[in-house]
């Protein structure tokens, strides 16, 4: 079994602690292959047949191709850079019997429990000022352990398996250290420096993520499995970056991962933000210009749907739990909570079937709520056309997933058939 694209993933993972580490990744990737970096604060001039790409916030990013004529419309992917995971917070310090811990907040539906007894660091963006005086606004990556969460002992709490709870205020506090009060914002700077900026004087502010130092892996007695962090969604958006930029037809494509999904996107460069928008208007001349761009456009949004896991298949509808290893999958909710409908569900099955992909479908138990995607957020916010698919994987939002290796081969094919437009 080809497990490139899944081991190229793993690399990607690797590489991409934070939405700032997996925008910059991606940026430096699409820079290398021809694409023109633009600024928002700049004037444009978009010429057909030409790549460009530009990021807002360092964690959002777009890349498009304009094909023959782009005006005829954009055949578009989407997915998001954020996942699940535990922010440090501003003022973190804590010293308690010895001990130096860092306050952290919540960040999005975490899983808490897998969070405990790992082996964590810290990346994210730092802002300060130089000797001279200047701001600067740089990433840092500790990449090393310097953090646990231990949990409890058995012994102390004899119900840990059947009644503990987290508490999130209480129990996640990280621990970094023992000994003499540590001030954080010394050892950013010394982390600053180790990185290469040897100008810095002080930390104003910082965001900052936890993250488990283990290793991406390909796992499976026949390497079936990708087992990760982040896979939601950074395997969407690497699989869909990868596809835009191995592919080039006449057909205009975008390619677009935006931040802050996991918190309802709703922030300047969230997809509820104007970012998209704003690109596209400035593709257009006029409002009906951009109406019609619009209405020649299709939106697939990218984002992983819930495998069935075999230890708990009481969880999903008994006719549509997805496998993995099984092909791309079609989610579908008639509350409006994907985007997906009878004629773009209906367009990507023929190209799947085009390729010889298999297709899925995910409907969620009609006794249990539905999660969302940027799926419905773009398709109000723009009225385009707009389709959810997602790889089927296990333990959403733990700070370990895991994905089936082909899915990533299968969502790979089926992204490069839609940018070609294969079915015409």
């Amino acid at each position: 079994m080809t497990t490139t694209i899944a081991q190229d993933l793993c690399d990607y993972i690797a590489e991409s602690p934070t939405p700032f580490h997996a925008t910059k990744a991606l940026l430096k990737q699409f820079v290398a292959n021809g694409f023109k970096e633009l600024s928002e604060e700049d004037d444009w001039t978009i010429e057909n047949n030409a790549a460009y790409v530009i990021t807002r916030n360092d964690s959002s990013i777009i890349a498009f191709r304009t094909g023959a004529d782009y005006e005829r419309g954009f055949q578009m992917l989407g997915a998001h850079t954020d996942s699940p995971c535990l922010r440090v917070k501003p003022n973190p310090e804590i010293n308690k019997y010895g001990y130096t811990q860092l306050g952290v907040e919540v960040y999005g539906g975490v899983l808490l429990h897998p969070w405990l007894d790992r082996e964590l660091s810290i990346a994210g963006r730092v802002s300060g000022v130089t000797k001279s005086g200047d701001l600067f606004h740089d990433l840092i990556d500790f990449k090393h352990p310097i953090a646990i969460i231990p949990n409890l002992a058995i012994h102390l709490d004899r119900e840990a398996n059947t009644k503990r709870a987290i508490n999130p205020q209480n129990h996640l506090p990280i621990i970094i250290g023992q000994g003499d009060d540590i001030d954080f914002k010394q050892l950013l700077l010394e982390q600053l420096s180790k990185e290469g900026r040897d100008d810095a004087e002080q930390v104003l502010e910082f965001e900052l993520s936890c993250y488990d130092v283990q290793a991406p892996s390909i796992a499976g007695l026949n390497d079936e499995f990708v087992c990760a962090s982040r896979i939601d969604n950074l395997l969407s958006t690497y699989i869909g970056a990868r596809a835009i930029l191995d592919t080039q037809s006449n057909q205009a494509s975008l390619f677009i991962s935006t931040d802050h999904e996991e918190v309802g996107s709703a922030s300047a460069c969230g997809a509820q933000g104007p970012f998209l928008k704003s690109v596209l208007q400035r593709l257009t001349d006029s409002p009906a210009a951009m109406t019609q761009l619009i209405s020649r456009s299709t939106m697939v949004s990218c984002d992983n749907a819930h495998g069935i896991h075999p230890n708990y298949a009481d969880k999903h509808d008994q006719n549509h739990g997805p496998l993995l290893n099984a092909g791309p999958v079609i989610k579908i909710n008639n509350n409006q909570r994907y985007a997906s409908n009878s004629i773009s569900s209906a367009k990507f099955k023929q190209i799947c079937d085009k390729l010889d992909i298999p297709v899925q479908t995910f409907v969620t138990r009609s006794d249990m709520g539905c999660g969302s995607t940027i799926g419905p957020i773009t398709a109000t916010e723009l009225g385009i056309e707009t389709l959810d698919i997602g790889a089927p994987q296990w333990a959403m939002h733990s700070i370990r997933e895991t994905a089936g290796t082909k899915d990533c081969d299968y969502l790979y094919q089926a992204a490069c058939g839609l940018l070609k437009n294969v079915c015409g």
